[in-house]
């Protein structure tokens, strides 16, 4: 049986500079460096969280 795992795809929106270095460090762990770097990544809490924690510099993409 092949598991089928749920991705969810973020792009960067904004500018690290000026930021906490919390924020900075989370668009790092999210795989995110450059504007409008898209990364997609396993849609787990931790990731879910990430993504809340720095909801104002990333967007989630939705690939149809």
């Amino acid at each position: 049986m092949a598991k089928t795992t749920k991705t969810v795809t973020v792009e960067q929106i904004g500018s690290p500079i000026r930021r906490p270095k919390e924020q900075r460090a989370t668009l790092v762990g999210l795989g995110l460096n450059k504007l409008h770097r898209k990364r997609t990544l396993e849609d787990t809490p931790s990731v879910r969280g990430m993504i809340a924690s720095v909801q104002h510099l990333v967007r989630v993409v939705d690939d149809k």
